[in-house]
């Protein structure tokens, strides 16, 4: 088996965008039932998604009433994402993270947040990262990684920390006999931790 071509960040995400919503992947379906349970009710709130990818909470949320900003630095993921039902609701925005966000601070009631806000924080757990596992997916060259950079739980919760934030709540998400039974590929990682899902807000 060659082994995986892992491309720039940027990079990658854009080979990605055409096949993203299409792949059956697991990790999504474990997460977006934690993401609905950590935002709560979002009718009339005020929503940053940061990684907004092709839309995937953006216009989900939209629908339940929440006034939606959704940024990314994939074009082509975005471009995915605008061409979707119900993506007329979101406002869209190309933009690098490693630069600082456009909007006024307090901007938003969940992610960038208000004093009395929410801040919800999902990643790959970084026990994937043991496993030799990080985001990738298949075409024509093989298995493409864009690449990713390892983060242990201290780096998360010392970023929050840092950032002035505290920690409401986190939790650790195995893959478990009905998600596997879904998603067959996921099997092989029954037991072991899969999601990560922080909520903060400000200390």
């Amino acid at each position: 088996m060659s082994e995986p071509r892992v491309l720039p960040t940027r990079e990658g995400y854009d080979r990605w965008a055409a096949k993203y919503d299409t792949m059956g992947n697991w990790l999504l379906a474990l997460e977006e039932p934690e993401v609905d349970q950590a935002l709560g009710d979002v009718a009339g709130l005020d929503i940053l998604d940061v990684g907004a990818g092709t839309g995937r909470h953006a216009i989900r949320l939209a629908a339940q009433g929440a006034r939606v900003t959704a940024v990314d630095f994939s074009a082509a993921m975005l471009a995915r994402a605008r061409a979707k039902d119900g993506a007329q609701k979101v406002r869209w925005l190309t933009h690098d993270v490693d630069t600082p966000l456009p909007f006024a601070d307090r901007s938003f009631d969940r992610v960038v947040t208000r004093t009395d806000g929410r801040i919800v924080v999902t990643a790959m757990h970084p026990a994937m990262f043991l496993k030799g596992i990080s985001a990738n997916f298949h075409d024509d060259d093989g298995e493409i990684r864009p690449r990713s950079y390892d983060a242990t739980l201290a780096d998360y919760l010392m970023g929050a920390i840092d950032a002035g934030l505290r920690i409401v709540r986190l939790s650790e998400h195995p893959v478990d006999e009905t998600l596997a039974a879904r998603y067959e590929r996921s099997r092989k990682l029954l037991g072991w931790p899969a999601l990560l899902v922080l909520v903060l807000c400000p200390a």
